[in-house]
């Protein structure tokens, strides 16, 4: 009985603050999603895995913008400051998202007027080497505002990330634990959880080639991850119906998200990325769409990085992302 509180067939519409869960940068979309493990320059890493705050942030300013799904737009924001000659670095980052305008009726279909939602979030974040080990330990603060027609609510959370950084293979693994943290003031007295996932990420750049990959394994705490869809139901001559069956392997498979960075390190790189459960979720029956492919690429040009990203969201519905990174030093 107390398991159960725990236990949940799918993630989706069962938290709140939803949009903590969406992609933070072009980068990111393109590699599927979701990294964790890329320790360098790209200051916006932080919001996603706070471990991975490092001096290379210092004084890098990112904005970002993804025109999204159904006319809502959203955007991140991140900059990091390195203190005390170079040994503290600092990390400051805004997350936005704006559904745009929606009519308003009651229930007897009488216009109300037009009204908006939108939810922001504000964090604070700061990363520690473990000792003289190849561990470091990082944390976000995060405030959270909601705005949904009438109905506001406010919240608070953390995120906690643990990195381990193998510098003579160029290999990097990390457990993160993110949005964890309460509701303060409620949309209309009921309390909702915030969305907590639990991930495990590793990469590696490879000795010979100039080739970075990634393996992503999210949303940990939840399993089963998958239910089966009525829409690919089997219906035999008698008119019996068989459900799909979700095994263990597709379980597996929909925790997974593969990425691959070509010129990690260059002037200009190229991303790709596999979302398994996006894929699956989003596929057509009968049809292919090439749900959960995405694709980018970075450009550096003196002191501006320039980043571009398409992913798609099955035939009826694609998302571009566009970035830019500024040095100030």
């Amino acid at each position: 009985m107390l398991l159960s509180t725990f236990v949940s067939a799918q993630i989706g519409g069962e938290t709140t603050y939803q949009f903590l869960n969406l992609v933070s940068s072009p980068r990111q979309a393109a590699l599927g999603g979701k990294v964790f493990t890329n320790v360098d320059y790209d200051v916006t890493q932080a919001l996603t895995n706070p471990a991975t705050i490092n001096i290379e942030m210092d004084n890098q300013l990112a904005l970002n913008y993804m025109s999204y799904l159904g006319g809502i737009s959203y955007g991140t924001a991140a900059y990091a400051y390195t203190w005390d000659r170079r040994t503290q670095t600092f990390h400051m980052g805004v997350s936005y998202i704006n559904y745009g305008s929606f009519d308003g009726y009651d229930e007897d279909g009488n216009a109300t007027g037009s009204f908006t939602g939108n939810e922001a979030a504000l964090s604070f974040g700061y990363a520690k080497q473990l000792g003289y080990s190849d561990f470091y330990l990082g944390g976000n603060i995060k405030l959270i505002t909601s705005l949904l027609e009438q109905y506001n609510s406010f919240g608070a959370a953390i995120d906690a990330g643990l990195l381990y950084i193998n510098e003579d293979i160029e290999f990097q693994a990390t457990l993160v634990v993110r949005n964890l943290g309460v509701q303060i003031t409620t949309y209309a007295g009921l309390n909702e959880p915030l969305p907590l996932e639990i991930a495990f990420g590793m990469s590696q750049t490879l000795e010979h080639v100039p080739l970075r990959w990634h393996l992503t394994f999210e949303n940990l705490q939840t399993w089963p991850i998958s239910v089966s869809n009525p829409a690919r139901a089997e219906t035999d001559l008698e008119g019996n119906q068989t459900q799909e069956e979700v095994g263990f392997f597709q379980n597996v498979l929909n925790h997974t998200i593969l990425g691959a960075e070509i010129f990690p390190a260059g002037a200009f790189s190229i991303r790709l990325g596999y979302n398994f459960r996006r894929g699956q979720e989003l596929k057509i029956v009968d049809q292919r769409n090439f749900s959960g492919i995405s694709a980018g690429f970075g450009l550096k040009l003196n002191k501006l990085r320039f980043s571009f990203t398409h992913a798609r969201y099955t035939s009826a519905a694609n998302a571009n992302f566009f970035g830019l990174q500024l040095d100030l030093r």
